[in-house]
């Protein structure tokens, strides 16, 4: 679902809420900012903790090439 924010006169937007639940975003939480194709994308920067376990189940079964063993 598609939602509309405005930007303040300081450039500031707030978040909505159902965006900040899903994505688990905390107060002064840092986000890379990119510009991409005409529109602007917050890309949620996360502690290296959060991510263990991430791969959990990946298929490591398969054939390397000769130059990557």
């Amino acid at each position: 679902m598609m939602q509309t924010v405005t930007v303040s006169p300081k450039f500031q937007v707030v978040i909505p809420r159902t965006v900040r639940e899903s994505l688990r975003l905390r107060p002064g939480q840092k986000m890379q900012v990119i510009e991409y194709e005409g529109r602007v994308e917050l890309i949620p920067e996360r502690d290296i903790s959060e991510l263990r376990g991430f791969l959990k189940g990946i298929n490591t079964e398969f054939e390397r090439e000769e130059d990557r063993l």
